[in-house]
């Protein structure tokens, strides 16, 4: 009965530590973006900085490089990014959704490491949206907005995405 007790007690501990842990259990990122653009644009812009982007040779520094288009549609585009100097791999995806009369785009993106075992990712998923939202200058566009959180996104507030 003792053992029972102690089995239960340890996995009441873990479990409450999964309610109280602030923000993915998992390194991960999801971040919503909102363009004054139709999404055409936005899709075209994101395809081709991600071929850009493929290349082995990372002379710059960063993360900007290796990642590998998956598949794409004007409403889904799927990605692989290979970290250079660890080697880890995260799953991207970017979902894009017209409103106002197809003028604007709303892209819902997901960064996620493949690494069962990464936990603390130094905003690592967060810069390989941003990245890709950056070097497309989609940041410039018109109606640019950004929506996220440090709980939806793995450590994003010490995120350095000219190193990560």
């Amino acid at each position: 009965m003792h053992r029972v007790h102690w089995a239960f007690t340890a996995l009441l501990g873990i479990g409450s530590f999964g309610f109280c842990y602030a923000g993915p259990i998992h390194a991960q990122c999801k971040v919503d973006w909102f363009f004054g653009i139709p999404c055409r644009v936005v899709y075209e812009s994101l395809v081709s900085q991600i071929k850009k982007w493929t290349t082995s040779s990372c002379m710059a520094g960063g993360q900007r490089c290796l990642y590998k288009l998956q598949s794409a549609s004007v409403h889904f585009i799927t990605a692989k990014h290979t970290n250079p100097d660890k080697r880890h791999v995260e799953d991207i995806n970017f979902r894009l959704v017209s409103y106002q009369f197809f003028a604007s785009c709303h892209v819902t993106a997901m960064s996620i490491s493949e690494t069962w075992y990464a936990i603390k990712d130094h905003g690592t998923n967060y810069c390989n949206l941003y990245n890709l939202i950056e070097g497309s200058h989609l940041t410039q566009s018109r109606g640019y907005k950004e929506v996220t959180s440090e709980f939806l996104c793995t450590q994003r507030s010490t995120a350095n995405c000219t190193v990560y």
